[in-house]
């Protein structure tokens, strides 16, 4: 998706950008006038001409670009904020129990002598503290590493925030190829910010006792126990608890399994220096739940996935081991996928604007071409939205406009919904993944509407309700139905919440407002029959009625959770031009994200000129042209073989073909008596010849689409991958 001369944005989740695999052509000289020069700004005229499509390709592409950049950069900023503060907790208990064990470290340290700052061992009040290595072992709760090398990076800049010098140290820098030299390198690298070649620890013991450098702690955060070289890193332990009190110096490391990790991993003389300390991390699923509702519950950036899509993304985050970069991958990915796919998904720039400066988008949808107008009218959502309206609308920019308003308004209502079934859901533990997935399937919200319509009187749950049985949706039904167990308090602390939550909803928030107030009086009669009632009998009377009005409160809470649902929850898929925001191939994605590459190669190679737009290639009828990339040209020739291809045989085809005489070179090489004795010329054009071939035959042996021939067959190749 990115131009030549744009910059794709970086991004920290540790992924590459996604760019697209161009074949570049050399162009010959009879297509000079009609390519594109790439110097020159081009003009946008706006009439009926090809021209026209082009030039407004080339604009819609910008407008992608733009609202690509625009939209993943809020979404990725967003999950940053998500992964930083769900581990808040578990970082300012780490870095009091820093604090704490520096403190105790200072405590016992004697009397500073810079003289003997390069020396191990130093005078110490408490003997007990020598060679004790404060550690603690933060458990991740079988994170993937790549997850784990983002949140020990995000720990470090904590721990850096409070005054601590860090040094984060990779797995891999305890391996047996680079020695106990190596780690220690990689070590005082980040804190005395040089390149060292002598991996001695005293280095760092006269930088630390330069002045104002006693006042923090020094702290060693290792991302991963488990894969370090148990050998080296108890050689490593050993030698900084030799330093410990000279050098206040702090491990923390990470475990993915159990506690019994160091003790497999290290040695027994290593572990009789640690003094252990024992932190936990959210798990995945945590992580997920929150990450699922900043991004698509709450909508910050007016791009949402489908029923479909969504339950892709939760199997892939499943089969990933529960690694949370690959979502966000896979996310990013069907965002990519739905600017691709849809002409008008341009449009969620304006969305994700209009959220934050909360002006009016309908000039620039004035601004749109009326193909693109009249394409959003045509979407199938619209088409069956349209079918159950009596009334004539104008199809125009300013109905667009109603239109996507109405979309957003749909969606803050789903969401609050969404929202308030969460927070009933969380007294019994609810995970709010699977609630999202049963509030998007729209097969639930016509099943709901279909049941309601032929038997209006029913309530939405009850004991011996045939609707609960035909709508399926077991994790929501499970949680309304646990309202009615809620006793007073909680069921007061969750109406609190459905008032914040359905604040603007003015019927359900006054429906709120008066079970509130009916609760309010309720707890009033009881308090006032607590101080009249005195005998036993009418205590025992006034429990009873006590029980009666929580029964009636948590009833009426269980009927108000049915209405909002069933009226209010419609999910994306159910709302006119959802198409424009919401990406719902879930085939394209799983494919986009399996990759297969072999094949988006060998299409690029065979039909390159349709990327390009060129005419110098594509006019030329399926046949070869000089002017083709020498790779295209040798994949192309590569057809007409069998599995195994003739090496001299290929390279007299491919020789004809870039050749300027064309079919004179062919009947040179039928007749070859005929040839006369070489100059040097010739042999100078051999040669290059042969070069441009050799490195088509590289280039297709690297993209995997070629073997190299075997001692059997040394004249031949192999084709890996076969044509498409």
């Amino acid at each position: 998706m990115y131009s030549p001369n744009e910059h794709p944005p970086t991004d920290s989740l540790a992924e590459n950008n996604l760019q697209p695999f161009f074949v570049l052509h050399k162009a010959s000289k009879s297509s000079e006038s009609t390519a594109i020069s790439l110097g020159k700004p081009s003009k946008i005229r706006l009439d009926s001409s090809p021209k026209v499509s082009l030039n407004n390709e080339h604009k819609s592409e910008n407008l992608k670009m733009e609202a690509f950049q625009c939209v993943w950069s809020k979404i990725e900023s967003k999950i940053k904020d998500v992964l930083r503060s769900i581990n808040a907790d578990v970082f300012d208990e780490i870095g009091r129990w820093v604090r704490e064990s520096f403190n105790e470290i200072c405590s016992c340290r004697g009397p500073v002598d810079p003289s003997k700052s390069s020396l191990p061992y130093p005078f110490v009040h408490n003997g007990g503290l020598v060679k004790k290595l404060f550690t603690a072992l933060v458990f991740t709760k079988n994170i993937e590493t790549v997850d784990d090398i983002l949140t020990f990076a995000e720990l470090g800049l904590n721990l850096k925030s409070r005054g601590c010098y860090v040094a984060n140290i990779s797995s891999l820098d305890f391996s047996t190829k680079n020695g106990i030299g190596g780690c220690l390198r990689a070590f005082l690298r980040q804190l005395l910010i040089v390149d060292i070649e002598a991996a001695d620890v005293s280095l760092l013991a006269s930088w630390y006792s330069e002045h104002g450098k006693y006042e923090k702690p020094v702290v060693v955060i290792i991302e991963d126990l488990e894969r370090c070289s148990g050998v080296l890193l108890s050689d490593f332990i050993n030698m900084l608890s030799e330093w410990s009190v000279k050098i206040p110096i702090i491990l923390i490391a990470g475990v993915a399994t159990s506690a019994d990790a160091p003790r497999n991993v290290l040695t027994s003389r290593a572990l009789q220096y640690l003094s252990t300390s024992i932190f936990f991390l959210k798990c995945p699923a945590e992580r997920l739940d929150a990450i699922i509702e900043a991004v698509l519950v709450k909508n910050c950036a007016s791009f949402t996935v489908g029923h479909k899509v969504a339950t892709f993304l939760r199997n892939y985050f499943l089969r990933q081991d529960g690694t949370v970069t690959s979502f966000v991958r896979a996310l990013k990915m069907a965002l990519v996928q739905q600017l691709s796919i849809e002409p008008l998904s341009f449009l969620l720039k304006l969305l994700v604007d209009e959220g934050d400066s909360k002006r009016s988008w309908y000039e620039d949808l004035a601004n749109l071409p009326d193909e693109l107008i009249k394409h959003s009218f045509e979407l199938p959502s619209y088409r069956k939205y349209s079918v159950h309206r009596n009334n004539h609308v104008e199809l125009n920019a300013r109905s667009l406009g109603h239109g996507l308003s109405e979309l957003q308004r749909l969606q803050e209502l789903w969401r609050s919904r969404l929202m308030c079934l969460h927070e009933a859901g969380r007294y019994h533990k609810v995970a709010l993944l699977d609630l999202y997935m049963e509030a998007l399937d729209p097969e639930l919200y016509n099943s709901r509407l279909s049941n309601h319509g032929c038997d209006r009187d029913k309530s939405f749950l009850s004991n011996n309700d045939e609707l609960f049985k035909l709508q399926k949706a077991e994790v929501t039904n499970q949680v309304i139905r646990k309202i009615r167990d809620l006793p007073a308090a909680k069921l007061s602390q969750l109406l609190k919440s459905w008032e914040r939550l359905t604040k603007g909803t003015i019927e359900v928030h006054e429906k709120i407002m008066e079970l509130q107030s009916q609760m309010i009086s309720e707890d009033v009669k009881s308090h006032k029959a607590e101080l009249t009632d005195i005998s036993k009998r009418h205590i025992n009377r006034r429990c009873l009625n006590v029980e009666k009005d929580e029964c009636t409160s948590n009833e009426k809470a269980v009927t108000l959770a049915g209405q909002m649902i069933r009226d209010t929850m419609q999910p994306i898929e159910c709302i006119p031009f959802h198409e424009l925001i919401c990406f719902k191939d879930v085939d394209n994605l799983q494919s986009a994200l399996a990759g297969d590459p072999r094949r988006r190669i060998q299409i690029d190679l065979l039909n390159f000129y349709k990327i390009l737009k060129c005419g110098c290639c594509s006019n030329s009828g399926g046949t070869l042209s000089p002017s083709m990339h020498d790779t295209s040209i040798m994949y192309t020739l590569a057809q007409e073989h069998g599995d195994l291809i003739n090496l001299h045989d290929w390279f007299q085809s491919f020789k004809a073909s870039i050749s300027s005489s064309g079919k004179k070179g062919l009947k040179k090489l039928a007749s070859p008596k005929k040839r006369k004795e070489n100059t040097y010329s010739q042999n100078n054009s051999d040669a290059l010849f042969q070069a441009r071939f050799c490195r088509a035959v590289m280039e297709l042996q690297i993209t995997g689409l070629l073997r190299m021939p075997s001692k059997r067959c040394p004249d031949y190749v192999q084709r890996v991958a076969f044509g498409v």
